[in-house]
């Protein structure tokens, strides 16, 4: 273990002498990888702020069943036992809205009395809204909607309305989100590892000789190849590190703007840095295509030396 880790601190402090032999060429390729990093960093960002918010929304289904307004009161309540047998199969609460009720709720939003005073006589009907339980993903969307359907039948129904449907939208818009930014992360992942592999091609050119020389005197794959890979893998980190800090100095004009379009809607919403663990899952990740973008490239290019 010891002779090990020497080996390790060895081929380490190799790769950190050449980077000093060449910091302009070095701070040039961490720019350019960590260009191709802040797009999807930026995004799981995104995705990350979004998530809590998305998940406080309620996505069990609401369905308003409006009745005619020429319906008698006594009819109107007796639909309750209808409803109830619609939905017997299912975790369902059924809340019956009389007209004047509707109408008083109404009455008490901001700017709506004077335009309901002119109105004269109650425009609203009277109403019911189903708040099923049992449905709690997005697969219970086709019953629902039969449910809707089914209700739509019933005497003295003027219109269903499914209230939660726009959740369930949301919900949808989020997973399309979340799929084209794993597709861009893997296009710009692939990205990554070109550019490492062509800068460790050229690192393995230019030490042409000295590699050469190490195998004359017995020196293994393993010991030549270790500083390329460290090499790699802090390429692939540092790159790591400038795209998070750019994306987290972005956060902050990004918020000025934000909060002037919250609050038009009484919120306060902000976005905010990823938590330190999923940033070292991020670093971990960039360290590893750099990894893998050395390692492809000097098994390739050593083989052809051998």
């Amino acid at each position: 273990m010891t002779n090990w880790l020497r080996q390790h601190r060895y081929a380490l402090g190799a790769a950190l002498v050449h980077l000093r032999r060449s910091p302009g060429g070095f701070l040039f390729n961490i720019l350019v990888v960590a260009i191709a990093l802040a797009l999807p960093f930026a995004g799981v960002t995104l995705l990350d702020n979004v998530r809590p918010m998305s998940e406080q929304l309620s996505v069990d289904p609401e369905v308003s069943v409006f009745l005619r307004q020429d319906t008698p009161r006594e009819q109107a309540q007796a639909l309750a036992s209808s409803l109830r047998q619609a939905v017997k199969d299912k975790q369902a609460k059924i809340i019956f809205t009389p007209r004047e009720k509707a109408l008083d709720q109404l009455r008490d939003k901001n700017g709506l009395a004077d335009v309901l005073t002119t109105l004269g006589e109650n425009p609203l009907p009277d109403s019911y809204v189903i708040k099923i339980d049992a449905f709690r993903n997005a697969q219970a969307g086709g019953d629902v909607d039969q449910l809707a359907e089914q209700l739509r039948s019933l005497p003295a129904v003027e219109s269903v309305q499914v209230d939660s449907a726009w959740v369930k939208r949301l919900a949808a818009l989020i997973n399309v989100l979340r799929m084209a930014l794993l597709i861009l992360a893997a296009t710009l992942g692939t990205v990554v590892v070109a550019v490492i592999f062509n800068t460790i091609r050229l690192q393995v050119l230019t030490q042409r000789e000295e590699i050469l020389v190490c195998k004359l005197i017995g020196a293994t794959d393993n010991f030549i190849h270790r500083p390329f890979f460290y090499t790699g893998a802090l390429l692939g980190l540092c790159a790591g590190g400038v795209a998070l800090g750019a994306v987290a100095l972005a956060l902050h004009p990004l918020n000025q703007a934000i909060a002037e379009f919250a609050r038009l809607y009484a919120s306060e919403f902000q976005l905010t840095p990823l938590p330190p663990l999923a940033m070292a899952g991020l670093l971990a990740l960039s360290a590893g295509l750099g990894l893998l973008g050395a390692m492809l490239s000097v098994q390739r290019h050593l083989a052809r030396m051998n």
